[in-house]
């Protein structure tokens, strides 16, 4: 059933001005609610037959645009609710034109998202949301839509899209879940209405595996470190690698960050970038080695990633992600030449790191407060995916 507007002079109401309320009627399947449009006449001014004021009303230009303007927005709003094909009653109706949404596409949703983390030099994660939002241009052609466009059916075409190009299952997860951030975050603004969330049907959860095994033993942890690069870049992956592996599986982007000032009485201290997290640990001889051997009086950066060259946050960011990807291409190629079970980047020193410690014996929330983790939890996920020998030994005892 279509739904009626209309302006009326509320007559049954009599205002302290001896006026009537002009109140907006709307009716929806043979249900009337009244809504004040905030105009009050009197009733010798007003033409009950047609519904508006008469020439002689006080105002009566002002008023009959006021009318015209609030008809014209719920009638908007209606047609909006019909072209997305959406249910609503005279109350949602009303709730709806009360407290509109902010009209903002995703498109403009992601960009100030950005800024925003640029602005507060989260330029990592200002990353990895910019290529999710490549990722979507490239599969809707555009971003020119609203939140409420996006339903289970344009996610099921989304995930087939990703797989066709083929993307592994935990780089489609990642795809997804930063989605769902962005569509919690315009629920919070108040861009999208929260009915429209399709993420309580559609499952984000099912889009992972379990992550592949990224430790190794000491018997090759050790073949690495005593590995003889045959170039300068080599040689600096393999330096890296030691001192991640040897200062608590420090990350590659903590390492490129490390200035003079982190060493404070033979100990190294700093806070993780990612977590904020306050770490300080023991220095050993063979990490003094390598601080010395990168010291430059020039810089103020232990090692040669960053250098007084790089000054605004973007381009610092810009200089690690190209390091990474040279020291990480460096590394492959030395685990391929070392025949070692996986492939060989700066990470698998972090992931060895905790794996031996918990081998040894060591407690999870010591190896968890190493590493800086912001609970025991995550550092399990580390560890349960690396203890597959642990688990083929129980198995021996089933018959």
């Amino acid at each position: 059933m279509n739904a009626t507007i209309e302006v009326i002079c509320y007559k049954s109401k009599l205002l302290k001005n001896n006026e009537h309320p002009l109140m907006l009627r709307i009716c929806r399947d043979r249900k009337r609610k009244y809504q004040s449009i905030g105009v009050s006449v009197k009733a010798g001014d007003w033409d009950f037959r047609k519904n508006k004021p008469k020439p002689h009303c006080p105002n009566q230009i002002q008023i009959e645009s006021i009318i015209a303007d609030k008809i014209k927005q719920y009638q908007s709003t209606i047609l909006d609710l019909r072209a997305e094909n959406k249910a609503f009653t005279s109350t949602t109706l009303i709730e709806k034109v009360k407290q509109p949404t902010n009209r903002k596409t995703v498109l403009d949703m992601f960009n100030d998202y950005i800024n925003q983390l640029l602005t507060s030099n989260r330029t990592g994660y200002a990353l990895s949301i910019k290529q999710v939002k490549n990722s979507l241009l490239l599969f809707n052609k555009h971003l020119d839509i609203y939140f409420s466009d996006i339903d289970i059916s344009w996610l099921k075409r989304y995930e087939i899209w990703l797989r066709d190009s083929g993307l592994k299952e935990n780089t489609i997860g990642i795809r997804f879940r930063t989605l769902r951030v962005l569509f919690n975050i315009a629920i919070e603004e108040k861009i999208v209405k929260s009915e429209y969330y399709p993420f309580d049907k559609y499952k984000v959860s099912k889009l992972s595996q379990k992550t592949a095994k990224r430790a190794i033993r000491k018997n090759d942890i050790k073949a690495i470190l005593n590995y003889k690069g045959k170039t300068d870049y080599e040689r600096l992956a393999i330096d890296l690698f030691t001192f991640s592996y040897l200062v608590g599986g420090i990350n590659f982007v903590d390492i490129a960050y490390l200035t003079k000032q982190s060493i404070v009485e033979n100990r190294l201290s700093y806070a993780r970038r990612k977590t904020h997290k306050l770490i300080s640990l023991p220095l050993q001889s063979k990490v003094i080695e390598l601080i010395d051997k990168y010291s430059d009086e020039n810089s103020k950066y232990l090692f040669p990633v960053l250098s007084p060259f790089h000054k605004t946050e973007q381009q610092k960011a810009n200089r690690v992600h190209k390091a990474i990807s040279k020291v990480n291409k460096a590394l492959k190629s030395i685990g391929k030449e070392l025949k070692l079970p996986i492939d060989l980047t700066t990470y698998v020193a972090r992931h060895s790191f905790a794996t031996v410690l918990k081998r040894s014996g060591v407690s999870t929330s010591i190896i968890s407060e190493s590493l800086g983790h912001s609970s025991e939890k995550i550092t399990q996920i580390y560890l349960d995916s690396f203890e597959n020998s642990q688990i083929d030994e129980a198995m021996k005892n089933l018959l």
